[in-house]
């Protein structure tokens, strides 16, 4: 069974709570029902699901999910670059790049590299061949795949060291009013909601995003945005954070934001150093064109 010990920070909520906090693939809905079966164990004595936890407390769990089978699925993917070692891949908004535990039924990025390639590294879990870093579900744009375990060790490593540069292009609510600014702000899970990310000094992690005007509109902004660090979520959170929120972004944005079919964000540029040659790479793409459309009519109306 698997074991988490309750800090002071989270002590007096109820244990529902704390467990959808503590394992973020996982529903409230589904913890109760866990709870309700006696599957969750405190102090190793069964509990119900307004029990309130206190600062160390032992609850073990252990997560059962069904078998599933990781299988190829044919896409038209968008491959930007290949070799023995690498695939740079431009990924659509609406695909989500690997498996989880809430996503167990949908195709996604790692399902098409399944049928593109039998060629793919396992060093990160058997539900994410591949998977160097990740993009979210309704963000497009670059990112690097790893055919190699010596490639993928070498870019994690290179991750770590700020080898890797990325950069996303970002419609934003209400013109900016700076050439260029810096977001240094911690981010953590957000206490209140567990599927949002906040700024936060509680249980968080350092993040760095530096943004430059592309453009201004009357009512609207498109930003360059660039990470130094790269934490979930953290362009949408930082955008929110001073007051820029993303366009579409159905999480983070204004109620009224236009409806977008998920946030205009694209992750455009990607600069690495090959994990085998050493050799210098840049790639770009183009914006999605429904990202375009978007902007367009902003012009059009402005």
């Amino acid at each position: 069974m698997e074991e988490i010990i309750v800090n002071e920070e989270f002590a007096g909520i109820r244990v529902d709570q704390f467990l959808a906090l503590a394992l973020q693939d996982y529903s409230r809905s589904t913890i109760q029902s866990w709870i309700d079966q006696k599957k969750i164990i405190v102090n190793d004595e069964i509990v119900k699901r307004n029990y309130r936890v206190k600062t160390g407390d032992v609850i073990r769990y252990e997560i059962l999910t069904e078998d599933i089978e990781l299988v190829a699925v044919p896409m038209d993917l968008d491959i930007v670059y290949e070799d023995d070692a690498i695939i740079v891949v431009n990924k659509p908004k609406g695909l989500i790049v690997h498996p989880s535990a809430s996503s167990l039924n949908q195709a996604t990025l790692v399902h098409g590299l399944l049928a593109h390639t039998k060629q793919l590294s396992d060093i990160n879990g058997e539900f994410r061949p591949g998977i160097v870093h990740r993009i979210d579900k309704d963000t497009s744009g670059l990112l690097v795949v790893a055919k190699t375990n010596e490639a993928h060790e070498i870019l994690v490593q290179d991750l770590k060291d700020r080898k890797i540069s990325r950069e996303y292009l970002a419609l934003v609510h209400h013109p900016f009013e700076h050439q260029s600014a810096t977001v240094d702000a911690p981010i953590g899970r957000d206490p209140k909601n567990r599927q949002r990310m906040c700024v936060t000094d509680q249980n968080s992690k350092h993040a760095v995003t530096h943004l430059y005007l592309v453009e201004n509109f009357r009512e609207y902004s498109i930003l360059r945005c660039k990470l130094d660090t790269g934490r979930t979520h953290q362009i949408r959170v930082h955008c929110q954070y001073i007051k820029h929120p993303i366009v579409g972004d159905q999480t983070y944005s204004y109620k009224n934001t236009p409806d977008t079919n998920g946030q205009c964000l694209h992750a455009y540029k990607l600069s690495l150093e090959h994990p085998i040659t050493r050799e210098k790479l840049t790639f770009e793409c183009e914006l999605p064109q429904e990202m375009k459309d978007v902007i367009e009519e902003i012009r059009r109306l402005d």
